[in-house]
């Protein structure tokens, strides 16, 4: 996976006449640096190894201007776990086993045949952003017979 430029995501902010405060650097800079998704309590704590002044309201607001700006995508995978993500990384979606708790990325075009099927049926076109499914795993789930 290609880490995404930080400083370039900085400057499309800046060219929005977005305010980059310390703050705001260091959590995007959190986001270039992961792999995949991070909740806000890490955020959070990895800030407050550097900066223990910050709170973790700031951090959940700083994520919501980044999403607004459409530069982090949020996934909610229920029971009050919701990660985020650089928006640069790719559209995905994710099904989550609610035994075990894996978590299995798929990738956007899962969700064509949908798509056209509500355009078709129902005149709606849909924009699904971060989609999580939740049921059972290939090793968590029962077998026939």
């Amino acid at each position: 996976m290609v880490k995404p430029d930080c400083e370039k995501i900085l400057g499309k902010l800046r060219e929005q006449r977005s305010r980059i405060t310390p703050q705001r650097r260091r959590v995007l800079e959190i986001l270039c640096e992961t792999d995949g998704h991070i909740s806000a309590s890490e955020i959070y704590d990895q800030v407050q190894a550097h900066n223990p002044q910050v709170n973790l309201s700031t951090i959940y607001r700083i994520l919501e201007w980044l999403e607004s700006a459409g530069v982090v995508t949020r996934s909610d995978l229920g029971e009050g776990h919701v990660i985020y993500e650089l928006a640069a990384r790719g559209m995905h979606h994710h099904l989550v086993c609610d035994r075990c708790g894996t978590i299995i990325e798929v990738g956007d075009d899962i969700l064509d045949p949908l798509r056209k099927l509500l355009l078709e049926r129902y005149g709606f076109q849909a924009e699904i952003k971060h989609l999580a499914i939740h049921g059972l795993c290939d090793s968590c789930r029962p077998r026939g017979g």
